[in-house]
């Protein structure tokens, strides 16, 4: 049997999460995995009420975790720059590293992977990507002969189960709260809810399957703080759902990366995976389509990707880092230039010929309409609009939207791609 001595940084929820997986798992971990994992070492600025360390030895400066004997370093102190350190100084006193910070390799992954392979150590990131979901082995390894020309899916909890309520009926701040409560979204959500982390982790993805690098160069992100529950409404009534959707595409020797809400089709595998569930599709050319689902928010599913590290790198024969590092140079297409069909919910005075205005407006901007339909009628003689146009091209969007709301009678207006491919 195999074992490791670890030190874990960082005893915030998922820190603690993998500590009482450990002990509690402890011999499913021997039996399935092969393995011994022993925890020497903490490194903990502060006491976690929730969770008693027992006798393992505490590090109150992070850093001083490296000094110990160990043999992997698992990161989990979130944030940017200090994990990067934390990381590099691992690396460079010739420890493995294993992270859950999808941010700190979405910034400096590249530096990280190109420093462990001077060094002769790994750095493992399994659960950076939708926590205990097997999405970053499968892309190395499983789907190496393949030829991936597309990864899209719900990279985040907290998002899905925010959009799944409000399916249900719920309104967007008491879902976030909820959310909160039940561990799934910081006190600060705005790296969930505003598409950031999302975006981390297309950027990691894209990297992985089409050599990208880390960090990539800006794309397009959009969050979900804008979308109403009536929009869900509106939205099943022709046969959709809304989702947070991030994408990486590779097509004709273009590079696509974006990550933003869609009306998808209710009937598609991704708009019926539900609350904190994540769900991938991969487009290959060996294999097909590949649908991959699993829970993508919480401390037990972020402890299983952590501890499949753990094993992995026990186990493993090779004794240098595999991760890729990105040799070229690859432009992603320019957001503007992309086309898609929309959704608009224009709220306006119910007033004669409003009708007409704005289907004007759509006209003069030379964006067909594939339908348009009067809503009943909201409080303050307020009338919602929905329109689903033809496909136009982004570029035009922005200025279509400004001239909407230049109109008089309009009060407000929303708008969402529509996801066709």
């Amino acid at each position: 049997m195999k074992s490791l001595k670890i030190g874990i940084c960082g005893w915030g929820n998922v820190a603690t999460g993998l500590f009482n997986t450990i002990k509690l798992n402890y011999e499913s971990i021997q039996s399935n995995g092969n393995l011994d994992i022993e925890i020497v070492v903490i490194g903990a600025r502060r006491d976690n009420p929730k969770c008693n360390p027992g006798e393992v030895k505490i590090e109150r400066n992070i850093f001083d975790v490296i000094d110990h004997e160990i043999d992997v370093v698992v990161e989990l102190i979130g944030g940017v720059e200090v994990a990067r350190e934390l990381i590099l100084k691992a690396i460079k006193n010739k420890k493995h590293v294993v992270t859950a910070n999808k941010a700190v390799i979405f910034h400096h992954g590249d530096e990280i992977f190109k420093e462990a392979a001077k060094n002769g150590v790994k750095v493992l990131f399994e659960s950076s990507v939708c926590a205990g979901t097997p999405i970053i082995k499968l892309l190395t390894e499983e789907l190496a002969a393949n030829k991936v020309t597309k990864i899209a899916g719900m990279l985040n909890g907290t998002s899905n189960f925010i959009l799944s309520n409000m399916e249900e009926g719920a309104e967007f701040s008491s879902t976030l709260h909820l959310a909160q409560k039940e561990g799934y979204a910081e006190p600060d959500p705005t790296f969930d809810i505003e598409g950031t982390d999302a975006a981390h982790k297309i950027g990691i993805l894209s990297s992985l399957a089409f050599g990208t690098s880390l960090p990539p160069e800006d794309f397009y992100i959009e969050g979900i703080s804008k979308i109403e529950k009536i929009d869900f409404k509106y939205a099943m009534e022709i046969g959709y759902t809304i989702k947070h959707l991030a994408v990486a595409k590779f097509n004709n020797g273009i590079y696509e990366l974006r990550a933003h809400p869609v009306l998808i089709s209710d009937s598609s595998y991704l708009a019926n995976l539900k609350s904190v569930r994540n769900g991938i599709e991969i487009e290959t050319d060996l294999l097909g389509t590949l649908h991959i689902a699993g829970s993508g928010a919480g401390q037990e599913s972020t402890a299983s990707g952590v501890i499949s590290d753990l094993v992995y790198l026990a186990n493993s024969n090779e004794s240098i880092s595999k991760n890729k590092i990105t040799t070229k140079k690859i432009e992603f297409i320019d957001f503007l230039d992309l086309t898609f069909k929309y959704y608009f919910c224009i709220e306006a005075e119910d007033l004669p010929g409003v009708m007409t205005s704005i289907s004007s407006i759509f006209s003069e901007n030379k964006v067909g309409i594939d339908s348009i339909v009067q809503k009943e009628e909201l409080p303050d003689n307020v009338v919602p609009i929905v329109i689903i146009t033809d496909s136009f091209n982004e570029r035009n969007h922005r200025e279509l939207l400004n001239n909407i709301l230049n109109l008089d009678s309009v009060k407000n207006v929303r708008s969402i791609r529509i996801e066709t491919d």
